[in-house]
């Protein structure tokens, strides 16, 4: 049997991965086994794993269009290009699904419980998923999305605020546990004393006393969402490689995780140009 998923196979995995997306932005519950075997009976024998590989497929496509993937479902980018057009269809018609993604992130924040240990929400970096396909999307029309749901989670001053200062939160918690005291109650947060044009948000520091510079990035959604930075950001991190670290903050709302990544931002990630200066 081909790989190859038909259109109908394609076409009933992603009505119940955008059904099981739909509901969990509603905060819904749903049982992703029993969809999974829902969504078996409609294939042509393909296996657990290969339905699994589908979803994350999906993930991967989501998040090219904007959209936030259901939680579990790791991004996977080896798709084909029938599965992205699909999506971009059924996203064109997601009337209920906007307007589920538009009341979640436009939903008024408050800052999440302080959990027992707070170093425990430090957890490691995630592994990067495969390289995107680019021949997949080159010549393939990219839709616009009515609204880029990722983007607006970034871009909430509230939500970046609240994640600053759970870093803070963190980071003396960090100094205080070593030992250092001292170096703990000289941490300032940066973004509110000097505002945004440093190119990071908290001034920490080592167990040395070396500083360290933090940039925080908040999001409400997965660890595999993609953040958002300014060539301001970019060219600090390069600058400072060595003091520089990037806190991802993931799953804010629910139950905040935060994983490091340290040095020139240019380095550990793929950078996407989407915004341009024009003069």
């Amino acid at each position: 049997m081909s790989d190859d998923w038909s259109r109908n196979e394609v076409e009933a995995a992603v009505a119940v991965y955008l059904d099981m997306l739909e509901l969990e932005s509603l905060g819904l519950p749903f049982n992703k086994t029993e969809r999974r075997r829902q969504l078996r009976a409609l294939l042509n024998n393909r296996t657990e794993g290969s339905i699994e590989r589908k979803h994350q497929n999906i993930s991967a496509v989501l998040i090219e269009l904007g959209r936030p993937y259901v939680r579990g479902y790791k991004p996977l980018s080896n798709f084909q290009r029938l599965l992205y057009n699909v999506v971009a269809d059924r996203l064109a018609k997601a009337e209920t699904l906007d307007r589920a993604l538009d009341a979640r992130v436009s939903e008024p924040l408050i800052a999440p419980p302080a959990p027992a240990d707070l170093l425990g929400c430090l957890v490691d970096r995630p592994m990067a998923p495969p390289s995107r396909h680019s021949s997949i999307l080159a010549d393939v029309p990219r839709p616009r999305p009515r609204t880029n749901y990722l983007e607006r989670d970034a871009r909430n001053r509230q939500l970046g605020l609240l994640g600053e200062q759970f870093v803070l939160r963190f980071e003396s918690e960090r100094l205080w546990r070593a030992g250092h005291k001292t170096l703990a109650d000289r941490i300032e947060h940066v973004s509110d004393t000097r505002g945004d044009g440093e190119g990071f948000d908290v001034l920490s520091f080592e167990e040395s006393g070396r500083e360290r510079l933090i940039e925080v990035k908040t999001t409400t959604f997965g660890e595999y969402t993609p953040l958002f930075v300014s060539r301001y950001e970019v060219e600090v991190s390069s600058e400072r490689a060595d003091q520089y670290h990037v806190y991802r903050l993931f799953d804010f709302r629910d139950d905040p995780k935060l994983f490091i990544v340290p040095g020139d931002i240019a380095r550990s990630f793929t950078l996407d140009a989407i915004l341009f200066e024009a003069r």
